[in-house]
C-alpha cells in the first residue's frame, strides 16, 4: 500500500488509534426488556431443564408402544398447564394428551389423533380409542432438558441481545440483565452559515443545518443515547463554553462537525488540543480527509472516576462526515458497547457500472449493494450499483446507500463486472432480492425470468462452457474477522480479467474469505471443485511458517492429483523479487476437473507468480478436461533451444533430467 504524505496517517491506522483509546464500559444491569440491542456482560445459564417434565409433542393418546393396534380404554387427560396426574399408564391402557401436556408415567410413546378412531364408552363409563398404527419407543415425547438441560450457558458475553434472546432470557427466568449500557453521544454543529432545519426563509449565505440531524439519527441507529448540543458560530468563546457544558453532561463521545480544516476560524482543533490528547488530524482517504480524534479526560468530581470522552472533529461536508462516523465512530461505539467484532462487516460485490478510482487517495464509493439471483456470472451473489455523481458536499449520494466500496489509489477504471470489496454501513434487506445484475425480474409466483427493457450489462462474469470458471479464496484470521480489508484477493481479480483471453476468456465466478482454519479450507475447496465445478482456485495467503498457516495441509488433503511444475515456476518467479520466496510451502495440484493452487498473500507477489503461470493454463486446462492434443507451438529440441531468460533455462534442464539444473533437490 503507498505510504500516506507526511501529516495523514492510513485508514487503518487511524481505526487502530481510535480502538485503542475506546474502552469498554462498565457494566450495568436492566430490566429484560430495556436490554434490547445491547450486549450481555456475563453467560447465562439455565437454572432448569427445558422442559422441565416429560412433555407431548402432538395431540393424541400416550401409550405404551409395545401394545400396538387395538382398542384401549382412556384413563386420564393430561393437559398443557396441569401440574401433572397421578396415573400410571399400564398396558392395554392409554391416557388422552394435549400439545404440551406432560405425559403420565408408564407411557413411552405418544399416537397422534390423526392415527385413532373413536369407539362407543364401556359400560363403566371409560371412553374407548382405536388405536390403528404400531409406534416406535419415544415418538413424539419431549423427554426432560432435550431443549435445554439444566446449566447449559444459553447466551456468551459479548453476544448482542435481539428478540430471539430476551426469549431465551425470559425462558430461564433471567429478568435482570447484566448488559454494557448505550454510550451517551453528544452532537455538536460548528459554523456561522448554519441556521436550525425549521428556518422557513434563509438568509444570504446561510443553509440549514443537515450534520447534527443526521448525526444524531446515525448514533440512535448504533443503539446510544444522545444529546443534542445545538449549534455553536465560529466563535472561540462560543465554543468553549458549549464544549465546557458537554464534557460536564456525563457523554462518552463527542461528534463535532465542521471548523476542523485550514481555515482561519477553525477553532475545533486547538479547543480540544488544550483540553487532552490528539491523536490525529488528517486521514489518507477520500472524502473525509479533515478529520481530527482526540481522547479528553474529565476531571472527575468528588468520589468518582476520571472519566474518558473519545472526541471525533468530523469534516463539516455532509458526505465526508457521514462517511467518516461509519469509518470510526462506529467501530468506537461498538467497543464501547462491549461488541465482540466491532468491524464493519466486508462483503464481495460485483459492480454494475464501470468507476473509475481516485489517482491520489484511496476512495470510500458510496453504493447500493444487494443480493441477486444472478450477479452477472450465471450464479447468486452481490452487485453493487453506484449512488452516482460522489462530490463530498452531495448529500443525495448517502441517500439509499448502505455500502462504501473501498476502492484503491490508482487512477484506473474498474470496469462493469469487477468484484470489489465493500463496507456494510446499514441493513441490506430492504432492497429487492428476487432480480439479477443485469435487470431481470423474477416472478413471486413464476420461475421463468422475464427481461426488463433497460439492461444493464455485465463485461466479465458471463457463464458460459467455453469460459474458465476461476474461484479466489482468500485464507486469512484478519480479513475473516473484519479486522482488515483484503487486498490480496481484489488483486488476484484483477490479475483474472486483465488475462482473460490469455485463459480462453476467464471470468471470476466466486470470491470468499475464511479464516486459517483446515476445516474450513477444506470446506470451499472441496464444495467449489465437487458441486460449482470451477475450472481453476487460488488460494491467498497461509503458505509460510507460521503456526497459522495451514493452507498447505488443507490443500493437500483433498488433491487427488499435484502438480509440481506450477510451483517451481511461482518459485523462481517470487525468487527474483525476495530470497524470503524459498519460505513458501505452497501446494498446487487437481481435483476432479478443478486445477488448485496456493499463492502468496502479498498481492504484488499474487499478480507476479499469475503472469507467470499464465502462458501454461489454458493448455493445462485443456489436458485437466480430457484434450490431448497439443494445443502449442512445436517442441524444440532441447539441444537447439535457446532459452529467453535463467527460469526458462533452468525448467528445460529439469525436464530433460540436464545434471545441470539450477534448483536444489
Amino acid at each position: 500500500m503507498t505510504s500516506p504524505p507526511p501529516g495523514m496517517v492510513t485508514v487503518e491506522e487511524a481505526l487502530r488509534i481510535v480502538l485503542g483509546a475506546a474502552d469498554r464500559l462498565p457494566s450495568v444491569r436492566v430490566p429484560l426488556l430495556d436490554s434490547l440491542g445491547l450486549v450481555l456482560a456475563e453467560d447465562i445459564r439455565a437454572s432448569d431443564p427445558l422442559p422441565p417434565y416429560r412433555a407431548s409433542v402432538k395431540d393424541g393418546y400416550a401409550v405404551l408402544s409395545s401394545d400396538g393396534p387395538g382398542i384401549y380404554p382412556v384413563i386420564a387427560e393430561s393437559r398443557a398447564g396441569n401440574d401433572g396426574i397421578d396415573v400410571v399408564v399400564t398396558p392395554g391402557t392409554v391416557a388422552y394428551v394435549t400439545t404440551g401436556g406432560p405425559i403420565p408415567d408408564g407411557a413411552d410413546s405418544v399416537v397422534q389423533i390423526e392415527d385413532t378412531e373413536q369407539v362407543v364408552a364401556t359400560s363403566n363409563g371409560l371412553k374407548n380409542v382405536k388405536i390403528l398404527v404400531q409406534v416406535p419407543r419415544g415418538l413424539d415425547i419431549r423427554d426432560v432438558g432435550c431443549d435445554i438441560a439444566k446449566g447449559t450457558t444459553v447466551l456468551k458475553s459479548g453476544e448482542q441481545i435481539g428478540n430471539p434472546e430476551i426469549g431465551l432470557l425470559a425462558t430461564v427466568g433471567v429478568t435482570m440483565v447484566k448488559v454494557y449500557p448505550q454510550p451517551m453521544v453528544g452532537v455538536l454543529s460548528t459554523g456561522d452559515e448554519l441556521v436550525e432545519p425549521a428556518t422557513q426563509t434563509l438568509g444570504r449565505g446561510q443553509i440549514r443545518d443537515s450534520n447534527g440531524p443526521m448525526l444524531l439519527a446515525a448514533a440512535i441507529q448504533q443503539h446510544c443515547k444522545i444529546l443534542d448540543l445545538g449549534i455553536v458560530p465560529d466563535n472561540e468563546e462560543s465554543l468553549d463554553r458549549v464544549l465546557d457544558a458537554a464534557f460536564d453532561s456525563g457523554i462518552d463521545i463527542l461528534l463535532t462537525s465542521g471548523g476542523v480544516s485550514m481555515g482561519d476560524r477553525d477553532f475545533v482543533k486547538p479547543n480540544l488540543a488544550k483540553r487532552g490528547t490528539i491523536y490525529f488530524e488528517k486521514v489518507f482517504m477520500k472524502p473525509g480527509k479533515p478529520l481530527t480524534f482526540a481522547q479528553i479526560t474529565v476531571n472527575p468530581k468528588e468520589g468518582e472516576k476520571a472519566k474518558s470522552i473519545l472526541a471525533f472533529g468530523l469534516p463539516g461536508n455532509p458526505v465526508s462526515c457521514a462517511v467518516c462516523f461509519h469509518l470510526f465512530s462506529v467501530p468506537a461505539i461498538r467497543q464501547l458497547s462491549g461488541w465482540s467484532n466491532h468491524q464493519l462487516q466486508r462483503v464481495h460485490a460485483r459492480i454494475t457500472k464501470p468507476i473509475k478510482t481516485d489517482p491520489n487517495r484511496p476512495e470510500y464509493h458510496r453504493a447500493v449493494v444487494r443480493w441477486v439471483l444472478n450477479d452477472g456470472s450465471g450464479s447468486p451473489g452481490f452487485v453493487a450499483e453506484s449512488t452516482g455523481y460522489q462530490t463530498s458536499s452531495r448529500l443525495l449520494s448517502m441517500k439509499s446507500a448502505n455500502a462504501l466500496l473501498e476502492l484503491p489509489k490508482s487512477g484506473q477504471i474498474h470496469p462493469s463486472g469487477t468484484i470489489l470489496q465493500a463496507l456494510l454501513i446499514s441493513d441490506i434487506r430492504k432492497f429487492p432480492l428476487s432480480t439479477t445484475a443485469d435487470g431481470t425480474s423474477i416472478s413471486p409466483n413464476n420461475e421463468h425470468a422475464v427481461r426488463s427493457t433497460e439492461t444493464t450489462s455485465v463485461q466479465y462474469g458471463t457463464k458460459s462452457s467455453e469460459h474458465v470458471k476461476v474461484a479466489i479464496l482468500t485464507v486469512s484470521d484478519t480479513v475473516a474477522s473484519g479486522a482488515g480489508p483484503d487486498r490480496s484477493g481484489p488483486r488476484a481479480i484483477s490479475v483474472v480479467h486483465s488475462q482473460s483471453e490469455k485463459l480462453g476468456g476467464a471470468c471470476v465466478v466466486a470470491v470468499d474469505v475464511v479464516p486459517d482454519q483446515v476445516d474450513k479450507i477444506k470446506d470451499v475447496l472441496q464444495r467449489w471443485s465437487d458441486v460449482d465445478k470451477v475450472d481453476i482456485i487460488l488460494t491467498l495467503g497461509g503458505t509460510g511458517f507460521t503456526p497459522r498457516d495451514v493452507t498447505p495441509e488443507a490443500t493437500k488433503a483433498i488433491l487427488e492429483k499435484d502438480t509440481p511444475g506450477l510451483l517451481y515456476v511461482m518459485f523462481q518467479e517470487s525468487l527474483k523479487v525476495t530470497p524470503f520466496a524459498m519460505l513458501s510451502r505452497a501446494a498446487a495440484g487437481i481435483r476432479g476437473s478443478t486445477l488448485i493452487i496456493n499463492m502468496p498473500g502479498n498481492p504484488n507477489a499474487v499478480a507476479e507468480c499469475m503472469e507467470a503461470l499464465m502462458p501454461a493454463l489454458k493448455h493445462a486446462m485443456r489436458q485437466i478436461k480430457g484434450d490431448k492434443r497439443e494445443k502449442h507451438p512445436r517442441h524444440v529440441p532441447h539441444a537447439e533451444a535457446q532459452p529467453t531468460d535463467e527460469w526458462e533455462r533452468s525448467l528445460r534442464s529439469a525436464s530433460s533430467g540436464s545434471n545441470d539444473c539450477s534448483c536444489s533437490h
